[in-house]
C-alpha cells in the first residue's frame, strides 16, 4: 500500500519522490478564506499539504519539514539546511526526484543557488502558490501535484520550477507579477515544458548537468555568512551617495541593476569607480524584466552572466565565496 513518511532515516524502499517543505504562501493561513492578502506564510505543515491533495495518496512519498518561513525572509541558514537535505536524498539510488515547496518571493534565487552549488543530475523541482492554503480556491494543490509528476519524469533533470502548469529552468525563471496565478516567466527563453492532464510535455531539451564544484559546495555549507554584496539600481537623478555610504560597511562586491542593457548614470559610475579602486568587485545587470545587460568595452564594469539582478547578486556572492575558499 502506498504510504508517506516524515522519518527520512527510514525512507521506504518504494519511495520515488521526496518532498521538502520550506513554508511560503503555499503553506499560508489567511484570516478569511475570501481575503487573498491578509495571510501568514509558512503555517501549514508539508504533511498536511500533501494530505490535501487526494491524487498524491497513490504516491509513495517521503516528507521533511526543512523550514517554515516566508520566503521574503529566506537566508543562508535555511539555504544550508536545504542544500544538505537535497544532497542527502539525491545520493539515494531509489529516489527519482525531489520536490521543494517554497514561497514565490525568492523562489528564483533558491532555484539558482541549488543549481549552482549542486548541479543535480536528478530533478529538483521547486513549487509554490500565489494563494494561501486556506483560500477559497487555492492554487497550491495543483502546483504540488504537477511538481511531483515532473520530479518523477524520466526526462527531467536539474533544478526546475513548476507553477501554473508551466515548467521553468532555474537559470531562466523569474517572478514577474505580484498576484497573478501564473506569476512566473522564463523570459526570452520560454518555459521548458508544461504539465497537461497529469502528463509532462517538454518544449525544450534540458541541458546535461555540469560537474559539481565540490570546493564551492563545501565552502557554502561551512560559511557563517555569504560575502556582502548589496544590490543597487541606476535611475534618473541618481547620485553616488549610497555607494559611498555602503563602502563604510566594507562590502566585497556590488551588483548594479542598470537601465536598459545595463547602462549606468554618470554620477553613479563615478562612485562605483571609487568602490572598484578600493577593491570592491562591481558587476552590472539590467533592471528590465526581460533581456539582459550587454557587454560594452567602453564600460569599466563587467556584466553578469545572462541572469536577472537578484540572481546576479547571488552569483557574485558565490563567486567571491569560491575565490575566498581557494586562497
Amino acid at each position: 500500500m502506498p504510504h508517506h513518511t516524515d522519518d527520512l532515516l527510514t525512507v521506504p524502499p518504494d519511495c520515488k519522490v521526496v518532498i521538502l517543505g520550506t513554508g511560503g504562501t503555499i503553506a499560508g493561513r489567511s484570516v478569511g478564506a475570501d481575503d487573498p492578502v491578509a495571510y501568514v506564510a509558512g503555517q501549514v505543515a508539508v504533511r498536511d499539504l500533501v494530505a490535501g491533495v487526494p491524487a498524491l495518496a497513490q504516491w509513495p512519498l517521503a516528507l521533511e519539514q526543512v523550514a517554515q518561513v516566508d520566503s521574503k525572509d529566506m537566508g543562508l541558514p535555511v539555504w544550508q539546511r536545504l542544500v544538505r537535505a537535497v544532497e542527502l536524498h539525491m545520493a539515494q539510488p531509489s529516489i527519482a526526484g525531489i520536490v521543494i515547496t517554497h514561497g514565490t518571493d525568492t523562489l528564483e534565487e533558491t532555484a539558482y543557488l541549488l543549481q549552482r552549488v549542486l548541479q543535480p543530475a536528478k530533478p529538483v523541482v521547486l513549487t509554490c502558490a500565489m494563494r494561501p492554503a486556506t483560500a477559497l480556491v487555492p492554487d497550491g494543490p495543483q502546483n504540488l501535484l504537477d511538481a511531483v509528476v515532473v520530479a518523477a519524469d524520466a526526462q527531467a533533470r536539474g533544478v526546475l520550477a513548476v507553477c501554473a502548469g508551466q515548467i521553468h529552468r532555474a537559470e531562466h525563471v523569474a517572478k514577474v507579477h505580484s498576484y497573478r496565478l501564473d506569476a512566473f516567466s522564463s523570459g526570452d527563453a520560454g518555459p521548458a515544458g508544461c504539465v497537461e492532464a497529469g502528463q509532462v510535455r517538454w518544449f525544450q531539451p534540458l541541458a546535461l548537468p555540469e560537474a559539481p564544484d565540490t570546493r564551492l559546495l563545501a565552502a557554502f555549507l561551512a560559511a557563517p555568512a555569504l560575502p556582502k554584496v548589496p544590490l543597487l539600481t541606476s535611475h534618473a537623478d541618481a547620485d553616488g551617495d549610497l555607494v559611498r555610504a555602503l563602502l563604510t560597511l566594507a562590502p566585497e562586491g556590488l551588483l548594479v541593476a542598470g537601465t536598459g542593457n545595463g547602462t549606468l548614470h554618470d554620477n553613479l559610475v563615478a562612485a562605483l569607480l571609487e568602490a572598484q579602486h578600493a577593491g570592491v568587485r562591481v558587476v552590472r545587470a539590467s533592471r528590465c524584466a526581460q533581456g539582459r545587460a550587454m557587454p560594452d568595452d567602453r564600460n569599466p564594469f563587467p556584466v553578469a552572466a545572462p541572469l536577472n539582478a537578484p540572481k546576479a547578486r547571488l552569483a557574485l556572492a558565490l563567486d567571491l565565496l569560491a575565490e575566498r575558499s581557494g586562497r
